[in-house]
């Protein structure tokens, strides 16, 4: 008699998924480049090369979603890419720049940030498919992975934009590290893209401001970035104020049973 043998079916990845999973592979590559100038002391190209990891980070997704490009690999290589670039690498340019003159616990502050990132994005993943009423409102749960980065290495970019050693000092990239690394697993309500919805007056205005901010970061890096970092850290309590004025609204607008 003749054996049924099972069916296999081949599924390959659409071509539409190539681009967005290109971009998230080449902000791996810029992630692990940072370690590679970390090494050689380096440390502009360390950070810069991180910087380019988060904005590739940012165009991934979004060009998934303009060529209807969206995958579970996708997702999940993103993830991967996220742990590495702006969970791994930050950890060990942060080590071999400051937190090693005290190697046993500096690593294990090190190791903080790390794995702090891994949980946030097995949190994350964990709650794809679920309700999330944080991201619903246009906020996000904690920092995400690539402002945790930027947090995480803002000592170093004062360092560079001001040349005082006192920011490569243990006493204060230690506890800013745990710091950052608790707000990355942290459940406070954060700033993303869609929390603000500019009205048609101003978009003229915002386009103006970004060219503004772009030609800043061009002609002094260092600076910008660390006032963009700072506005960021300071603008966390204000997020968690507006999503609590947008529960109660949601809450006022319920109608009573």
């Amino acid at each position: 008699m003749p054996v049924n043998r099972p069916i296999r079916v081949r599924r390959e990845l659409s071509l539409r998924t190539i681009p967005p999973n290109a971009i998230t592979v080449l902000a791996l590559c810029f992630g692990l480049t940072g370690v590679r100038f970390a090494i050689t002391g380096e440390w502009e190209k360390a950070v810069g090369a991180i910087i380019v990891a988060g904005i590739l980070d940012g165009l991934d997704g979004r060009i998934a979603r303009m060529l209807k490009g969206d995958s579970r690999f996708g997702a999940e290589l993103d993830s991967l890419s996220d742990v590495i670039a702006f969970g791994v690498s930050p950890a060990i340019i942060l080590f071999l720049w400051s937190l090693s003159f005290v190697p046993k616990y500096g690593w294990v502050i090190a190791l903080t940030h790390a794995v702090c990132c891994a949980l946030r994005l097995a949190r994350f993943n964990s709650q794809i498919d679920a309700g999330n009423p944080m991201k619903t409102a246009g906020y996000l749960t904690g920092a995400p992975a690539p402002a945790g980065a930027a947090l995480a290495l803002l000592p170093v970019i004062l360092w560079l934009a001001t040349g005082l050693d006192v920011f490569q000092r243990t006493y204060i990239v230690a506890p800013w590290t745990i710091i950052g690394a608790l707000l990355m697993i942290s459940d406070l309500p954060t700033y993303g893209w869609t929390s603000f919805r500019l009205r048609k007056g101003w978009r003229q205005s915002a386009l103006l401001l970004i060219a503004l901010i772009g030609t800043a970061v061009i002609t002094a890096p260092w600076a910008t970035l660390s006032i963009l970092v700072i506005l960021y850290a300071a603008a966390i309590p204000f997020a968690s104020r507006g999503y609590a004025r947008v529960r109660r609204h949601a809450s006022a607008a319920q109608p009573l049973s």
